[in-house]
């Protein structure tokens, strides 16, 4: 008997993806890996993730957007059945507009529905390229040519961001882009977009196409490229990690393992969607396993409005977990209760950064909460160690190895790189991965080279221990290392001792460019919003009391109104080590000046990555007080450019 076309292109069905047993030592861990991984995970795709959750949920809400931040808002539900049909006509399209298994298409949206039609259609029909919205034109261009983008699925709306007119100016630079689908925004009416110019389409006409199988009757087998994610993109050009479907697959299932998320869960997933924390084991893990998954607004937990009131949609919703990264829980520790019933959360897990013990402490007491961490990256698709539920852990431990993984903490060689010497127990050094969701390399091979040892583990940067039970404490990342006259400062050390002061909030230590030393320890802090008065040389000896080493005590201590975040949330230390740098130059300018009262004090600015601008005003003088302070700063270790002349405008640094 002849099959159908639709069921020739859906693959079989599996059952979703559930707990096989609670996970609560290593030799729990391994007790899943007695059969063989093909055998317990035969899903090759997120493709079939999405196939087997229809036939297992249906009608079962998956995703749950809320157009405002009120608790009270009626929000905009799909179900499990409706997703995949949204995949199935979003792909169908994409494939109509010449979309293959090896073309991307770039994504450019907020929180919405339709970003999960743009990432798992995307993956259905070629390869995704989520797009971090803040990065400037030009780096964006950039990756979308290096991609070869050929569909930009954007919003239509201009947001906070500019979502709209970036995207109108992306089509003249990139050159392989042919068409923009454009997203109208959930409150628009049919009527106000207007016509749309030449190339650009409006997402909704997928419902043209086909909504129960993939036209192109595409076989996606594990190996298959599904995503391109960018890593940084801060500074510099941001590389471009390619992930299998295998890869992504494994983050879902390994995540669902570790912490046994079911169908009766229901979790606010905050973080941005250009980001693997909040597409894999944010999202598609949930997915996975029938869990309802809520979008707060367009803003994410970049909404102040959410953060305010997260506690009552907590309430609202029965959330029975929460996920964020410390400087998220670090703003919620700030937001009372107010009589907002929490007892249905059973799970808080955090990463991204590591976790600072008092704030650890301190949600803990004012919520009951237990902060379970976890350590993911873009190279291992989203998550490598987790925390599971029931497991209380110390701040900094980020948990076990999911099953099927490897893990070492090896020794650093004389330039701060991984050695072949494995650590024991308790020992610190560099941590390095081997797994079945290791992503399939960048797409510039000589960055694939860097980022693995020449055996072939991945070298994650991230410094840390294992322990008895052969959990992974971190410590820190190896280029954060403050390095005085050849000693190795760990940041977290000094941040320990800062943050236990009950009026930071917040706190990050980096070193200061010093000329005999190198670098020198300094400490940035902000405070918690109504705390007690103090100064900061108050926080100063507060902090030296507590850093046994003399060489690790910070020069200084310096408290400031917000803390420099990336756009996922963690504390951007590059801008606070440019505000050192800039901060011991003005120093050295200020005490030559001193000398000459009343002339015009040079100005002091940031530029790049490792370099200031020293600008002395025209005038008398000018031109003796630039040469000597060249002279004065030259030995200083980053690049100081003396000149006179007007101020330049201060460079975007971020």
């Amino acid at each position: 008997m002849a099959t159908t076309p639709a069921l020739q292109s859906l693959p079989p069905l599996h059952p979703p993806f559930t707990r096989s047993a609670p996970i609560r030592s290593l030799q729990d861990v391994q007790r899943l890996e007695a059969r063989p991984l093909a055998e317990a995970l035969p899903v090759q795709s997120t493709y079939e993730i999405f196939v087997n959750a229809a036939a297992a949920f249906g009608d079962k809400t998956a995703l749950a957007f809320l157009p405002t931040a009120d608790p009270a808002a009626e929000p905009i539900r799909w179900s499990y059945a409706q997703l995949l049909t949204g995949i199935h006509q979003t792909a169908n399209l994409l494939h109509h507009l010449g979309v293959g298994p090896e073309d991307a298409v770039a994504v450019l949206l907020p929180g919405c529905l339709e970003y999960h039609l743009a990432l798992w259609g995307g993956e259905a029909a070629g390869i995704v390229q989520p797009l971090n919205p803040m990065l400037t034109d030009e780096k964006i261009a950039a990756m979308m040519t290096l991609a070869r983008a050929k569909v930009l699925i954007a919003y239509g709306g201009e947001g906070d961001l500019g979502y709209w007119s970036k995207a109108l100016r992306l089509r003249a630079l990139v050159p392989t882009l042919t068409t923009v689908l454009r997203v109208a925004p959930h409150n628009e009416s049919p009527s106000a977009a207007g016509p749309l110019p030449a190339g650009v389409l409006d997402l909704a006409t997928r419902h043209q196409h086909p909504s129960d199988h993939l036209v192109s009757g595409r076989r996606i087998v594990a190996s298959d490229i599904a995503a391109y994610f960018h890593t940084g993109g801060t500074t510099g050009a941001p590389k471009l990690a390619r992930h299998s479907h295998g890869a992504q697959v494994f983050t879902a299932w390994g995540s669902v393992q570790m912490q046994g998320i079911a169908p009766g869960d229901v979790g606010i997933n905050g973080y941005p969607l250009f980001h693997v924390a909040g597409v894999l084991p944010g999202s598609l893990a949930a997915l996975s396993a029938g869990v309802e998954t809520i979008i707060p607004t367009t803003g994410l937990f970049r909404n102040r409005e959410v953060i305010a009131n997260y506690w009552r949609l907590v309430e609202r919703y029965r959330c029975t977990y929460l996920s964020a990264v410390p400087t998220v829980l670090a703003a919620l520790a700030n937001v009372p209760l107010d009589g907002a019933d929490i007892s249905t959360l059973r799970y808080c897990r955090t990463g991204a950064a590591i976790l600072a013990p008092e704030l650890a402490a301190r949600f803990e007491r004012l919520f009951g909460l237990h902060i379970h961490e976890s350590l993911g990256m873009t190279e291992m698709a989203g998550i490598s160690t987790i925390t599971p539920p029931g497991v209380n852990a110390p701040a900094g431990c980020v948990g076990w190895r999911l099953p099927y993984t490897q893990l070492r903490v090896v020794a650093l060689d004389a330039q701060g790189n991984a050695s072949d010497k494995d650590m024991p127990p308790g020992q610190p050094g560099m941590v390095l991965f081997q797994s079945p969701n290791l992503f399939s390399g960048f797409l510039d091979a000589a960055d694939t080279a860097k980022a693995f040892t020449q055996d072939g583990w991945l070298a994650t940067g991230d410094l840390g221990f294992v322990d008895e039970q052969r959990r992974l404490h971190l410590s820190g990342r190896s280029k954060d290392l403050i390095i005085r006259s050849g000693h190795n400062i760990d940041p977290k050390v000094i941040e320990d001792a800062l943050g236990a002061h009950p009026a930071v909030q917040l706190c990050a230590a980096v070193g200061a460019p010093d000329a005999y030393a190198g670098e020198l320890p300094v400490v940035y802090a902000t405070l918690v919003p109504g705390a007690a008065p103090v100064t900061e040389a108050e926080l100063l000896a507060f902090t030296a009391e507590r850093v046994d080493e003399a060489v690790a005590r910070p020069r200084w201590v310096q408290v400031i109104e917000t803390m420099p975040v990336t756009n996922v949330g963690k504390i951007y230390k590059p801008e606070l080590r440019q505000r050192a740098a800039c901060h011991t130059v003005q120093a050295l300018v200020d005490g030559v000046c001193a000398e000459a009262p009343g002339s015009p004090r040079p100005q002091v600015q940031p530029e790049g990555d490792n370099a200031v601008r020293v600008t002395v005003a025209p005038g008398p003088g000018a031109e003796a007080l630039a040469a000597r302070l060249r002279e004065l700063l030259a030995p200083l270790p980053l690049t100081v450019h003396t000149t006179t002349g007007p101020a330049a405008g201060s460079p975007t640094t971020r």
